[in-house]
Formats: structure tokens, C-alpha cells, sequence
């Protein structure tokens, strides 16, 4: 019986990228029934809600989520997604590819994001009209959840080390704790090789040394933050996927935004959709479909006369999107 997922077209080129990577895991047999539904700007616009009803019910339905890119401005979407299934884990996997060049060649990065809290929670305060506090929030719950997932990755997918990435020299209590929690939780990992990093170190080191990094584990701003450098190491944000995983459900999406500028042109990438997609597959079990959709990327990425012009050619989206159906 075939898995019935609840999808999310967005904005911008979020329409066109999500009927290509919908055709291309069909064609793949991916074996998946669609609940399609508009979001965004545009559906807000028409019928005053960001989300319709319908999308709701079709998410606490199937528990699966494939969205596409919204527009900048509209926050609110993603928070609200988030914080309503406790979305808590995010993770964007980055690695180089040969065809993709780059000034790097063995980028393998995964990274865990906390998704729910941090100053990301949204709490400001207006203390009088110059002032304004925004609250940084770290709970030892979420900690203890986001660290122990990355852990729990690196076991599973034969990776040797995760690092806390924090601020730990300034903010002493909120990232002490999240770095204590870090080293606990690790005691339970002896296989794992576990160290700890301050956050513009970090930065300075994945520009200088990625190799060094496996998995990085982190708070919310940070990872935002990290998880874009690292996109660039690869060659760009249209290469970089990502799941939202909470204990129920679970949301994939591009990292990147909804490219107003070039949105109707039939030139988006959908590779970084695609491969959230691909996530997808491998979280409900569809391994096998997963590694050829891969597999056939790889090869149009590798033959390199076909690709779109974000990555260095002039081939519509379409054309890229056959190119993959081609080789599957």
C-alpha cells in the first residue's frame, strides 16, 4: 500500500521545484500518494491564513511533510510548524561533490541544529522605547534531546565524532549548560570521540580545516548560522537538504528561500529539494529508492552538461529534472 505524505508548495519557485521532485520520485517509484496544498504569501493573500485548515489536517494525518521554500518576511510559517509538532531536531547533511567545484573536496558535515528554542523562540520585550531585550531560552530537556539524536546519528550511520559547538566563555550558564549536558550525555557514546568548540572558532576552522568536522551539534542560532557557511563550502545553498524531526512527526525542506528574483524563469535548482525528498524516503523506510534517485543525481552532476546556472550551467530546471528521470 503505497504512503500517503502531506506536501507543502511554497513560494516564489517553490511550486516549480516541488512538481519536478514530485515527477522524479514517481518516476523512481518512490510508490507515494500526494496531499498537495498551497502555503505562503500568495495563499495568505487569497485567504488570509498562511496555512489552510485542510493543510493541518493533512499533516496530523499522515505525520509526513514535504514543504517548499516560502517567502522571507512570513517567520512565522516555519516557527508555527515547528513549535505545533515540536519539530526539535534539525539536520542539514553537506558534502562535497566532485562534480560541484569548489575550493573544497572532502567536505562530509553533518549538522544538529536545536529547532525550538534559543533567542529563536521569538521572546523580546520592549523595555522602553531605546531598549529592547530579546530572551535566549536553553532548557535542559531540549538539550538533552537534540545532543542525545546527534549521538544516536553517529552511531547508526558509522560517523566517528560530534562536536559541541557553543559560547560557552561568555554566556557561562545558558551554553555552560548546553556543553555540560554535551559531555554527559557523551559518557553513554565511548565509541564516539566527543569535543567541544566555541562558535567563531568554528567558523573560522570550517573555512580553514573542514575535514576536521563529522558531526556538529549546536543551539539554534548557531546552527542557522554554520549550517549556511557550510552550504557554501559545497557550492551553495541549492545543494543543501534538511529534516525537521520531532518524537511524531516530521517536516523536510530546502534551506533555502523562495528566489523571488528568479521565480517563473524555469532555472531553479531543485537538487536541495530533491535530496530533502530523498531524507523523506529514508525516514519511512524507502532506502532503496533514496540511493537511486541519488545515484542518478550524482551521474548528471558528474556528466555536467546539464546542469542549472546557480551550479554552473544553463539548463532549465526541466532539462535537469529528464537528465535525472534519464539515468533512473
Amino acid at each position: 500500500m503505497a504512503d500517503t505524505i502531506t506536501v507543502f508548495k511554497g513560494d516564489g519557485i517553490g511550486p516549480e521545484i516541488t512538481d519536478s521532485v514530485l515527477r522524479i520520485l514517481d518516476a523512481a517509484g518512490a510508490d507515494l500518494n500526494y496531499e498537495v496544498f498551497n502555503v505562503g504569501a500568495a495563499e495568505y493573500e487569497a485567504h488570509g491564513e498562511l496555512i489552510p485548515k485542510e493543510g493541518y489536517a493533512s499533516m496530523e494525518k499522515t505525520h509526513i511533510l514535504l514543504k517548499s521554500p516560502i517567502t522571507k518576511g512570513f517567520r512565522s510559517l516555519n516557527v508555527t510548524l515547528r513549535k505545533k509538532y515540536d519539530l526539535y531536531a534539525n539536520i542539514r547533511p553537506a558534502k562535497t561533490n566532485s562534480a560541484v567545484k569548489t575550493a573544497f573536496e572532502n567536505v562530509d558535515i553533518v549538522i544538529f541544529r536545536e529547532n525550538t528554542e534559543d533567542l529563536y523562540a521569538g521572546v523580546e520585550e520592549m523595555i522602553d522605547k531605546d531598549t529592547v531585550h530579546s530572551i535566549k531560552i536553553i532548557t535542559r530537556r531540549c538539550c538533552e534531546r537534540i545532543i542525545r539524536a546527534a549521538f544516536d546519528y553517529a552511531v547508526s550511520h558509522n560517523r566517528k565524532k560530534v562536536t559541541c559547538v557553543h559560547k560557552a566563555n561568555i554566556m557561562k550558564m545558558a551554553d555552560g549548560m548546553f556543553r555540560d549536558i554535551f559531555y554527559d550525555i557523551s559518557k553513554e557514546y565511548p565509541d564516539i570521540e566527543a569535543d567541544d568548540k566555541i562558535v567563531d572558532n568554528v567558523a573560522m576552522q570550517l573555512v580553514m580545516h573542514p575535514e576536521k568536522f563529522d558531526i556538529i551539534v549546536t543551539e539554534n542560532l548557531y546552527g542557522d548560522v554554520l549550517s549556511d557557511l557550510v552550504s557554501g563550502l559545497i557550492g551553495g545553498l541549492g545543494l543543501l537538504p534538511s529534516s525537521n524531526l520531532g518524537k511524531d512527526f516530521a517536516m523536510f525542506e530546502a534551506v533555502h528561500g523562495s528566489a523571488p528574483d528568479i521565480a517563473g524563469q524555469g532555472i531553479a535548482n531543485p537538487t536541495a529539494f530533491l535530496w530533502s525528498a530523498c531524507m523523506l524516503l529514508e525516514h519511512i523506510g524507502k532506502n532503496d529508492v533514496a540511493a537511486k534517485i541519488r545515484k542518478a543525481v550524482d551521474l548528471v552532476l558528474e556528466d555536467g552538461s546539464v546542469l542549472t546556472p546557480d551550479i554552473g550551467g544553463t539548463a532549465t530546471t526541466i532539462e535537469y529534472e529528464k537528465a535525472i528521470i534519464a539515468h533512473l
